[in-house]
C-alpha cells in the first residue's frame, strides 16, 4: 500500500493506527481502509487488518461539519452501548474518540455486522414476496421492541429532554434549514408555521432512533434482523416519530419513485395500513394525531436533504448522488402540508 492511498476523505491511516493499537486492537501488519458506499450522511469505513482476518467498522462525521449535534459520535456510541443485551440487535462498541485532533472530528470503532441491508426494491424482489414481507414484518417487530425498552433501565436516563420534544423537534428543523440556508423555500416557512400552532401535548417517553428504516437495518441469511445501525439522530422523546417517519419513506417509494429508497414498491412489503396495525399490535401503542407526525417527519426528511444540498453546494460531500438531492426539498415539504389535513 503506497502512502497515498493511507489516506481517504476524513480518515488518515499513518495517524488512525497507534490510536487503534492502544484503545481497540494492534492490527498485524496494519490497517487497510475502505469507504462504504450508500450513506450521504456520517462516512463509514471498513477496516481490515492487513496480515489477519479481523475487521471492524470505523464512523465518523462528513468531512464538512454543518449541524453539530446532527453528527454526534458519542450520542451512537452511548445509544448502541446501552441497547446491548435487549431485545434490540446492535453491534459490539469497542471504542469513541472525542478528540477532534485525531482524524479532524470524533468517531467511534463498532463490530463488523455479517449482515445485508436491503436498499432498492432490486434487493428484495429476487427473495419472493413472502420473504419481503417477512422482513417487513420483523422491521416493525423490532420497531416495537425498540419502543418496550426503558430508558431509565438501560442506564438513558439523561441521555434526552423528552419534555418539549416535539415542540423542539419542529425548531430544531427549522434551524437546520436555516443553517443551511443557500436558497428561498416558502413552502418550509409555511410548514413550520402549521407545525408550530399544532405541536401535540407530550407523550410517554421512550427511546428515538431519529431515522428508522430498511436499509439502517442489516439482516441475516436466516431474514433476521442482525444489526440496527445509524444511530446519529436519537434521542428520548416521543418515538411515534420513528413510525411516521418509517410511512414516510414508504410513501415517497410509491409516489415519488427514485427520490429516497423504493424498498416499499417491492412485492410482499407491508401497506401503510398493516405496518400500523402490526406496530400496534406489538408496541401496545395508541395513534393520536397521526397527520402531525407525519408532517413533521416531511418537514425532518426535508431539513436532511436540504442539509446533503448545502454540503454539495459547497464542496463539503464524499461519494455520488448528491447533485440530485436539492429538487427533492419542494416536494418534500409539499407533502408535509397534504398530511396535516390527515386524521
Amino acid at each position: 500500500m503506497t502512502a497515498a492511498s493511507r489516506q481517504q476523505p476524513g480518515l488518515d491511516l499513518d495517524v488512525l493506527e497507534p490510536w487503534f493499537a492502544d484503545r481497540v486492537a494492534a492490527a498485524a501488519g496494519g490497517l487497510s481502509a475502505e469507504l462504504i458506499a450508500g450513506g450521504k450522511s456520517n462516512l463509514t469505513y471498513r477496516l481490515t487488518e492487513n496480515d489477519g482476518d479481523r475487521a471492524w467498522i470505523l464512523r465518523r462525521p462528513p468531512v464538512g461539519e454543518l449541524l453539530a449535534t446532527a453528527h454526534d459520535m458519542g450520542r451512537e456510541y452511548t445509544m448502541m452501548s446501552a441497547l446491548a443485551g435487549t431485545e434490540v440487535p446492535v453491534p459490539t462498541m469497542y471504542a469513541h474518540c472525542a478528540d477532534p485532533e485525531v482524524l479532524g472530528a470524533p468517531f467511534y470503532v463498532m463490530e463488523l455486522i455479517d449482515g445485508v441491508p436491503y436498499r432498492r426494491a432490486a434487493d428484495l424482489v429476487p427473495l419472493g414476496p413472502e420473504r419481503t414481507g417477512t422482513i417487513c414484518e420483523r422491521l416493525i417487530d423490532t420497531l416495537a421492541a425498540l419502543h418496550r425498552v426503558d430508558p431509565a433501565e438501560v442506564g438513558l436516563s439523561d441521555f434526552g429532554r423528552p419534555e418539549g420534544y416535539l415542540g423542539r423537534q419542529v425548531r430544531r428543523w427549522r434551524k437546520q434549514f436555516d443553517a443551511a440556508h443557500t436558497r428561498e423555500l416558502p413552502d418550509m416557512a409555511t410548514l413550520h408555521e402549521r407545525l408550530a400552532e399544532r405541536v401535540p401535548a407530550d407523550g410517554a417517553p421512550g427511546i428515538v432512533h431519529g431515522d428508522y428504516r430498511l436499509d439502517n437495518v442489516l439482516y441475516s441469511a436466516d431474514d433476521a434482523p442482525a444489526a440496527v445501525v445509524d444511530w446519529e439522530l436519537s434521542t428520548i422523546g416521543d418515538s411515534l416519530t420513528d413510525l411516521s417517519l418509517l410511512c414516510v419513506y414508504d410513501r415517497l417509494a410509491r409516489i415519488a419513485p427514485g427520490m429516497v429508497i423504493d424498498v416499499a414498491t417491492a412485492p410482499g412489503y407491508l401497506p401503510e395500513d398493516a405496518i400500523i396495525a402490526r406496530y400496534q399490535e406489538r408496541s401496545g401503542r395508541e395513534l393520536h394525531d397521526f397527520g402531525f407526525y407525519l408532517a413533521l417527519s416531511f418537514f425532518k426528511l426535508a431539513g436532511i436533504v436540504e442539509g446533503i444540498h448545502y454540503r454539495y453546494v459547497n464542496g463539503q460531500t464524499v461519494g455520488a448522488g448528491f447533485a440530485e438531492a436539492g429538487e427533492s426539498v419542494n416536494v418534500l415539504l409539499a407533502a408535509g402540508l397534504g398530511a396535516l389535513d390527515e386524521s
